[in-house]
């Protein structure tokens, strides 16, 4: 398997099951893409969540109902508390051509990896499903550790567009970006107070 980011908008994502896990998978792809969630019921963590929601007991379906049920799926996501059913999902997907995500069951060609994002970034982790509890230890760690890195990637991208007025030799334009990038009182000022912190930075390379 190798790491994609792909744009969903337009494209149809059917997720199978009303309970927490299915939830937590269609909140991933809620606002996103089409999201269609199958279940014969659903929890209350599907009271906000903005997605077609289609009642059916999968177990009494045929293979042609389930083909209608999945037509013009990008991607189908199995996460029934049934096993059974999920390879059953998994098995049609795969003959069918149809990228596939098991939660319980046969693994699918297809891992939702633990996300922390912001507006100008998005990491994505993954165990390929040995340890989501590692993933998600991963991404805590990163948030808690990197609290300013919309800040500054901000303030890399402005220095670096700046630089290229001042300093015509890209190795040291390099050099300093990654000078800035390693130094700690950095990313301490721009979790206090960013304008100042991305101001006395700029001064440093640029006007002085």
């Amino acid at each position: 398997m190798i790491p994609l980011f792909v744009d969903l908008t337009g494209r149809h994502v059917v997720i199978f099951g009303g309970g927490k896990v299915a939830a937590r998978k269609a909140r991933y792809f809620s606002g996103e893409s089409e999201a269609t969630v199958v279940s014969r019921s659903f929890g209350n963590e599907f009271t906000d969540l903005s997605v077609r929601r289609l009642v059916v007991d999968v177990s009494s379906v045929s293979e042609n109902e389930l083909g209608t049920i999945i037509d013009r799926a990008f991607l189908v996501v199995a996460a029934l508390s049934d096993p059974i059913q999920n390879n059953r999902i998994g098995q049609f997907c795969r003959a069918n051509g149809i990228l596939f995500n098991n939660a319980d069951g046969e693994t699918g060609d297809v891992i939702i990896p633990s996300v922390t994002a912001g507006k100008n970034y998005m990491i994505a982790i993954s165990t390929g499903g040995d340890s989501p509890a590692v993933s998600r230890f991963i991404r805590e760690h990163l948030e808690s550790e990197f609290p300013a890195m919309e800040s500054m990637i901000e303030l890399q991208r402005d220095l670096r567009e700046e630089l290229k007025d001042v300093e015509p030799r890209q190795e040291l334009r390099n050099a300093i970006l990654k000078d800035v990038l390693h130094e700690k009182a950095v990313w301490d000022a721009l979790r206090t107070d960013p304008e100042h912190a991305r101001a006395e930075v700029i001064g440093k390379y640029i006007h002085e």
